[in-house]
């Protein structure tokens, strides 16, 4: 299992929004030029921020900018909002075993259940963590180099 980078270039994307939304216009090639990937995959990202609630894009002369406070912006909100999951979720099994065979025929049922429990956790422990988490922790960063 693995998280693809929508996710963690949509936190990118709200932490530099957030940071520069007051002084500079932020734009999909300003945010494409700090994360070093094409304007087309930030554009795309933005659309599903937006979709849920976490930025507003004002076309032409006006920019992105949060729709919440970083302390309202949730990693569970973040990944809800940049990954593309399927009805089932993180896990998801071959198609058709086969019914005949003993494993085939079970390994649905055995499984649903615990793979269910992981994704909870998973999904628990994602809305544990803001924005504002990783802005704090960019400031500790920050001045600890100077």
């Amino acid at each position: 299992m693995q998280v693809s980078t929508q996710f963690t270039i949509s936190i990118h994307i709200l932490a530099y929004v957030a940071l520069y939304q007051d002084k500079q216009k932020v734009t999909s090639d300003v945010l494409a030029g700090s994360i070093q990937v094409n304007p087309v995959i930030i554009r795309r990202l933005l659309s599903r921020l937006k979709n849920h609630g976490m930025i507003t894009v004002h076309r032409g002369t006006g920019g992105t900018f949060l729709a919440k406070k970083p302390s309202e912006i949730t990693f569970l909100d973040v990944y809800n909002a940049a990954e593309n999951l399927k009805k089932e979720g993180l896990f998801h099994f071959h198609e058709h075993p086969n019914p005949a065979c003993p494993v085939g025929r079970d390994i649905h049922h055995a499984l649903d259940g615990k793979l269910a429990e992981v994704q909870k956790a998973f999904e628990d422990k994602l809305a544990t963590y803001t924005l504002q988490d990783v802005l704090g922790d960019m400031e500790q960063i920050e001045s600890a180099a100077r």
